[in-house]
């Protein structure tokens, strides 16, 4: 079991709408007491409303994606100023819908990462390796590649969580085996470590890739695996609170 607190995000990539709210409110019913920190990052138009309904809770409120720029002629991006003047604390940057769908490399990453920081917010970091990847036999080596390609310099346990993503596991139903995750995960340490110093043992992991109630507990305990980014499951408050039951 990891020896720093725990941390569960959902990412609820676009899906929600105002009547989704109502899960922000079961969640936060749902919380009280929990041993581990919790967020939730729906989609950039329930940014406020969430925070708004959050108010007063141990529940974290952030963005998805952010934009390297805090502002300018950029048409249908949000900055991450934007994120916190809508109450938002932390943002996903790299996660590998958009390193996909959007061609994002690590350098485009690290600098979304930057901005994070720049408007005071918690960044998550998303690396992780394709199926074709995994079948060469180059996981550990994508790794070392995109965590040295996106994250910035001066990471700290308190600007920086790094969540390990099998991209042939999310919404897929897979699920990497235990011995894998284990692996990944200590690969990921040992390279912090090694760039940020004996610190960066206290940068959190996550591990995302299909995570529901049933495989929560399996996962969660697991050395160097701080918490999740949960997908399809954070977006009923019941599963969620599940995998947070498992996490506290």
């Amino acid at each position: 079991m990891s020896t720093v607190r725990q941390f569960v995000v959902g990412n609820w990539k676009m899906n929600g709408t105002r009547a989704s709210l109502a899960e922000i409110d079961a969640v936060r019913s749902g919380i009280g007491g929990v041993a581990c920190d919790v967020g939730i990052c729906p989609p950039a138009t329930l940014i406020a409303a969430a925070t708004e309904r959050a108010r007063g809770a141990a529940l974290m409120i952030g963005g998805q994606d952010c934009h390297t720029a805090a502002g300018g002629a950029h048409t249908g991006d949000v900055s991450a100023e934007m994120i916190a003047d809508a109450g938002g604390t932390l943002v996903v940057v790299g996660h590998s819908e958009r390193r996909t769908d959007h061609d994002e490399d690590d350098a485009l990453v690290r600098a979304k990462a930057e901005a994070g920081w720049r408007a005071g917010l918690l960044v998550i970091l998303c690396i992780g390796e394709t199926e074709a990847q995994r079948r060469a036999g180059e996981t550990l080596a994508v790794l070392s590649s995109q965590l040295e390609g996106s994250v910035p310099d001066g990471s700290s346990a308190e600007n920086l969580v790094v969540a390990y993503e099998p991209v042939w596991a999310i919404g897929t139903g897979l699920t990497a085996s235990n011995d894998d995750i284990r692996e990944a995960h200590a690969h990921i340490r040992t390279e912090l470590v090694a760039r940020f110093g004996e610190a960066a043992a206290g940068i959190r992991l996550l591990y995302g890739g299909s995570v529901k109630p049933g495989n929560a507990g399996e996962i969660l305990p697991l050395a160097n695996v701080d918490g999740a980014l949960v997908g399809g499951a954070s977006l009923k408050a019941a599963d969620f609170l599940g995998i947070i039951a498992a996490a506290g």
